[in-house]
């Protein structure tokens, strides 16, 4: 899989005539060899994510937002690793004891890691951003998929999974084998999964460039990462992976110098591209299991790839067949449009791997989907938030990730004539921001693409070209300056310090974040700062009652309730999601509204019972409302687009006399009335 050149770009390999068969096992070979070494250094992280966050937690630490000790064992840690990596590199560059180099490396990118998110959150159970705004639906489709492994929609009964359930499935599935909970599962799933990805991601630049500008290229990508895309854990290794994909991408789809040696009748040892292409191939399907918007903007990225390999090829063609200097044609007979084929070909290949690994997940939606109908509004694309309406241009902020952008935006224009990298990082920046004016231009279609959420996916491209932009222009002045001996001393220095500044700086841009961690109630009834929990903490007894009174399984009962972070802490499905915006489209958000609206307007027991079961939906088997004198209310949601914020709240209550038959339960805990159905 190997495209790029141990001083710059990719190597083509020494010319050593091979057969042509022998391109499949070589490319099997290079596949083979990479996904081993990937694995070998996820292990690694693995244990040291592991190691250092049950280290953290035999502890009692105080709160992040009341105190900076862990604050600044944050930037211990974070030192340690910064010098882990950079014996690595000098390792490297030395070309001594390479697997000692690597296992370093491993290592520092997971202490980094875990040192910059685990230590922050070390006296909190909980995850950045707690369980409020989106995390809470996150937590609760990792509590679903923790109790079961069938790909469940995160809160309807009998419905596929519309979110893809990739990074979830696994989570679940290692908290179910764990023993723990998914909402307790997810701090140390995220961060240890973050750690996996970002030694992944070295391994797979270490075949694309030199090793030891892999190891600092990740480290600058995991570090702006962290600060920007973590919160999302889940799209956040796709954050991390996307650089390095795009590269091997377009190593797959544009082969110049192997179309000249083909020209030309030589032979080479090489795989032709094609390791590239399933390597590409599984990444996006990948991506699909894990992050849509994310992999449809991959996806766009790789296919004006594709169509840009077709054009350059042809034109090279034509140029072959045409040149300035000759009457005659190198080989007229052979039309200039048939050069498109191969990458286009290639570029059909890497869509069908990705189709069919993303199918593992959206299978089972799409065989429902293509019998039913879809929302046709208040789905998860009506949002457009401020940033969404302008152009991202980080590059003119002024900060030192506004001065590192700016200096990858130089170098982009700079050698994108000759840098197969800066080719690849530029077009995945056209393609973002492509991505963003298509999203402005689809608010007439009454919709949107998103774009805001792709800040965190540019931010990391340009401070990957920037950190190439780094190197080669520290280079290229040491140069021109006729090489004076402390440059070079200088230049490490500048980027360490730079490094370290940013680094010790991630805590306090997450201050949010890790400060909701600390406020939120967890399920175990506990606030981490000390202070006055929720109501979140009779959600304990609110299980047990259900358990009690229903007599069936968590996962067969369902509940409707505007607290619906009831079912991120216990597996029980909804009668209705927190908003449209996270609800499956063939749940029919709006049309389940109304029905519940009916429902608070019925006058007697029984017209509720016989509502109940005349639901064209599975009928709630329990209540849990806030109490409201003699009433008991429900706070929903309604879509409200295109208005910002785009959600507005509204309450249905239901008067108390309407339960008032033997075949209600009605039981008080705390602010909650819990009612359960006996039919």
């Amino acid at each position: 899989m190997s495209t790029a050149t141990a001083t710059d770009e990719a190597p083509p390999r020494p010319a050593d005539p091979a057969p042509a068969r022998g391109r499949k096992s070589l490319a099997v070979r290079q596949i083979v060899s990479g996904v081993g070494e990937a694995a070998l250094a996820a292990i690694v992280a693995a244990v040291v994510a592991a190691v250092g966050l049950v280290a953290f937690s035999l502890v009692q630490w105080p709160a992040f937002n009341s105190s900076n000790v862990t604050r600044a064992l944050t930037t211990v840690g974070q030192v340690g690793a910064a010098v882990l990596l950079a014996v690595a590199i000098a390792l490297l560059r030395l070309r001594k004891w390479p697997w000692v180099a690597k296992l370093l490396s491993w290592v520092g990118l997971s202490t980094f890691v875990t040192f910059t998110l685990g230590m922050p959150l070390a006296a909190t159970k909980l995850y950045l951003f707690g369980v409020s705004v989106d995390q809470e639906f996150r937590t609760e489709f990792l509590t679903r998929l923790t109790d079961s492994a069938a790909l469940r929609d995160m809160t309807y009964a009998d419905l596929p999974s519309f979110y893809p359930a990739g990074w979830f499935w696994i989570g679940g599935r290692v908290g179910n084998l764990l023993g723990l909970d998914g909402w307790e599962m997810f701090k140390p799933y995220a961060i240890g999964f973050l750690a996996v990805a970002a030694v992944v991601a070295l391994v797979l630049w270490s075949q694309l460039i030199r090793a030891d500008w892999a190891v600092g290229v990740t480290a600058a990508s995991t570090a702006v990462t962290l600060a920007y895309a973590a919160p999302e854990a889940y799209s956040a290794v796709i954050v991390l992976l996307l650089p390095p994909a795009l590269v091997l991408a377009w190593g797959a789809l544009y082969r110049p110098l192997e179309d000249v040696r083909n020209a030309a009748g030589a032979e080479q040892r090489t795989a032709g591209g094609w390791g590239a292409v399933v390597g590409t191939g599984l990444f996006l399907g990948w991506a699909a299991t894990f992050y849509t918007l994310y992999f449809l903007v991959a996806a766009f990225a790789v296919a004006l790839m594709g169509l840009l390999a077709a054009f350059l090829a042809v034109r090279a063609r034509r140029a072959a067949d045409h040149p300035r200097r000759a009457r005659t044609a190198t080989d007229g007979s052979r039309p200039a449009w048939r050069a498109a084929v191969p990458p286009l070909v290639r570029l059909v290949v890497i869509a069908v791997i990705a189709g069919l690994v993303a199918l593992v997940v959206w299978a089972p939606y799409l065989a429902k989907a293509l019998r039913g109908t879809t929302a046709s509004s208040g789905t998860a694309l009506h949002y457009l938030p401020e940033s969404g309406a302008e152009l991202p241009l980080p590059m003119f902020q002024l900060s030192l990730l506004g001065a590192l952008c700016l200096l990858g935006t130089i170098w982009l224009v700079l050698r994108g004539a000759s840098s197969r990298r800066a080719q690849a990082l530029g077009i995945g920046v056209a393609a973002i921001y492509l991505w963003t004016l298509l999203s402005m231009v689809a608010t007439v279609a009454g919709t949107t693409l998103l774009s805001f959420r792709l800040e965190p996916v540019l931010l990391v491209l340009l401070s990957v070209a920037g950190a190439f932009g780094f190197v080669e222009g520290a280079r290229a002045i040491y140069q021109a300056l006729n090489e004076p001996a402390r440059f070079r001393l200088a230049a490490i220095v500048v980027a360490t310090v730079g490094a370290l500044a940013f680094a010790q700086d991630i805590p306090h841009v997450l201050t949010p974040e890790i400060t909701t961690a600390y406020t939120d109630t967890d399920g175990d009834g506990n606030r981490a700062d000390k202070r006055a929990a929720s109501a979140v903490s009779h959600y304990r007894k609110v299980d047990e009652a259900l358990v009690a009174q229903t007599g069936r399984p968590r996962s067969e009962t369902v509940v409707l309730t505007a607290d619906t972070s009831f079912l991120s802490f216990y597996p029980y499905f909804g009668f209705q999601a927190l908003t449209s915006h996270y609800a499956n489209p063939l749940a029919d958000f709006a049309g389940r509204a109304e029905t519940i609206k009916s429902w608070s307007k019925l006058k007697t027991s029984q017209e509720l019972l016989d509502a109940l079961a005349a639901s064209p939906w599975r009928a709630p088997d329990a209540f849990l409302f806030r109490r409201n004198g003699e009433a008991y209310t429900l706070r929903l949601a309604e879509d409200v687009y295109p208005n910002d914020p785009n959600v507005a709240r509204y309450s249905v209550t239901f008067p108390e006399e309407l339960f008032a038959d033997p075949r209600f339960t009605t039981t008080n805990i705390g602010p909650f009335t819990l009612v359960t159905v006996h039919r």
